[in-house]
């Protein structure tokens, strides 16, 4: 087996904030994940065991929740100690988390930079956009908090990394975001656009049109072209993946590959799915403690979910087929199954925009992608 990339859970969907848009709080709700259980030390030695034994060149292990600071700062010394203990000559290990940043201390704070973990540092924009829907079980925003966390993590010398939820309230606002995101010092971000539950539409306050998504990107697409034209580099990683595809590399975003990933997600309960998106009872695929990587990466379940998405009559004449590949499977789901992407009108409307500036680029890419 090459590499082996798992996706852990040892909080399931407990969480300290209430943020108004949380898949992950549907997922719930439909019955995919342990409710609020902390992960048993022996499904986290099986991971970690597991994984190291099966992988070749790399083992990566990404924390996420719910919230996995949750599980316990002791948690996290654990799972370090028995990958030490299972490591091998010629086996890298990579670490990262993904938090809202809301129980990060300096010892937590020390702990991560310590053990290189890549942090994602959850984070909306400015405070009006990111306290508009990120707030605690107190009804109250969490902007400074998450500052607070920054702070600490670049003071201790951890890499961190900003995920950006785009809402109306930030793609309003995209110039004052990429300022604000400037002026902090942040030099890698992302951008994903609220998802609506699975299978519906989206509604109410978070819910983000074509429109504005699509002025979002061209915006936000100008601003890091200019800083890049001016000599300073910040990574955006969609924009990332398609210089990637410009200069004839795969895409690193399962979602413009056109078929999905087998992800290995993890939950406490050491149940295994294919995909953080579908933490769902029809996609299980086995449990860690009891299944081998190999049956589980090799199943009938998981053939099913990583075969070719299939696509409508209009995406095979579409010029840009190749660079959005169809589009995330969980943003073509539909009551009656797989329809369009629904971001395939802002997709389009970016690509016309930014297409040419991408490929003048391309020459300045190195083969290692940087």
């Amino acid at each position: 087996m090459p590499a082996v990339s798992m996706l852990i859970k040892p909080a399931s969907d407990a969480c300290d904030l209430r943020c108004s848009y949380c898949f992950y709080a549907d997922l719930a709700e439909k019955g995919g994940c342990p409710s609020g259980k902390r992960m048993p030390e022996e499904t986290l030695t099986a991971i970690v065991q597991k994984g190291m034994a099966a992988a070749e060149g790399a083992c990566r292990f990404a924390f996420q929740g719910g919230e996995p600071t949750l599980a316990g700062l002791d948690f996290f010394r654990r799972a370090v100690a028995l990958q030490k203990a299972f490591s091998r000559e010629g086996l890298r290990v990579e670490n990262a988390i993904q938090t809202n940043g809301c129980s990060i201390d300096a010892e937590w704070a020390a702990f991560l930079a310590q053990e290189r973990f890549l942090v994602g540092l959850s984070l909306d924009g400015t405070r009006a956009s990111h306290d508009a829907f990120r707030r605690d079980s107190r009804g109250e925003g969490t902007f400074r908090r998450v500052l607070a966390a920054h702070k600490l993590l670049r003071e201790a010398g951890a890499e961190v990394n900003i995920l950006t939820v785009v809402t109306p309230a930030v793609a309003r606002q995209a110039d004052r975001v990429w300022d604000f995101y400037q002026e902090q010092g942040f030099d890698y971000l992302q951008f994903i656009p609220c998802m609506a539950p699975l299978g519906q539409p989206a509604t109410g306050p978070q819910a983000l049109t074509q429109k504005q998504y699509g002025d979002f990107l061209c915006r936000i697409f100008d601003r890091w072209h200019s800083d890049l034209r001016q000599g300073r580099y910040v990574n955006v990683r969609y924009f990332e993946n398609l210089l990637g595809l410009a200069a004839g590399r795969p895409p690193e975003e399962c979602g413009l590959c056109g078929r999905c990933a087998n992800q290995l997600v993890v939950e406490s309960d050491g149940s295994v799915y294919p995909c953080d998106f579908y933490v769902l009872p029809q996609w299980k695929l086995g449990k860690i403690g009891e299944d081998d990587l190999s049956d589980l990466l090799q199943s009938p379940r998981s053939g099913e979910f990583t075969a070719p998405l299939p696509l409508l009559p209009r995406c095979g004449g579409c010029r840009w087929r190749p660079l959005c590949g169809g589009g995330c499977r969980r943003e073509r789901e539909t009551a009656g199954g797989l329809g369009e992407y629904r971001w395939c009108a802002a997709t389009r409307r970016f690509l016309e925009y930014a297409w040419p500036r991408l490929q003048k680029l391309v020459p300045y890419v190195r083969r290692d992608g940087r």
